[in-house]
């Protein structure tokens, strides 16, 4: 759901160069602070502390950006859409492994953000861009109500939050949480095939 009063793509692309200009900054500095950062993305300072109230938040979602799997992981993937989500389900499976206390410390921060305020920027939406491009050889397949649920309900069961459920609140081993995960992706995809 779009943020009322502003607009989402650019506050979407200020937040990408925010998070590109702290890997640039880290990359040469031991120390970076937000300032820095809000130079070299050439935003004010305001505005950068809008988007991330500490340089920490900033700097442990930026690791997690470049980490993030992207469609190229898709190549050579069949065009079979069930195929290509486990490819994405497991490249972001493996992503999460890696970064999980990155990933922790990013929820926790997102989770003290008031809701559906103008002011705070949405976190960046990584999954269903590529969730999307694992659909696109099938999207025909689909009615384009079913395929924007099929998407939506995807993100719930790729990704972070998934993992918290898994792990946190049923204790599921990760063999047992990629099965649920699996079978979870295949009922969906079969379900929104289905004529209605």
């Amino acid at each position: 759901m779009p943020l009322e009063g502003g607009r989402p793509n650019q506050r979407s692309r200020t937040r990408r160069d925010l998070l590109d200009a702290a890997l640039r900054v880290s990359a040469g500095k031991r120390s970076v602070t937000l300032d820095d950062v809000a130079e070299e993305a050439r935003v004010s300072r305001a505005t950068a502390y809008r988007y991330f109230p500490n340089v920490d938040d900033l700097l442990a979602e930026a690791s997690l950006h470049v980490a993030f799997p992207d469609p190229e992981c898709l190549a050579g993937a069949s065009d079979d859409p069930v195929e290509r989500l486990m490819i994405i389900d497991d490249a972001v499976d493996r992503m999460i492994a890696a970064n999980a206390t990155a990933l922790r410390t990013m929820i926790a921060s997102a989770s003290k953000l008031p809701l559906h305020s103008a002011e705070v920027p949405a976190r960046q939406n990584r999954r269903l861009p590529l969730i999307e491009a694992a659909l696109a050889p099938a999207r025909s397949e689909f009615t384009p109500e079913a395929f924007g649920r099929l998407t939506r309900a995807l993100c719930l069961v790729i990704g972070t939050e998934a993992m918290l459920v898994f792990s946190d609140v049923l204790r599921l081993s990760s063999k047992e949480a990629r099965d649920v995960r699996r079978w979870t992706i295949k009922m969906l995809v079969e379900g929104a095939r289905r004529p209605r």
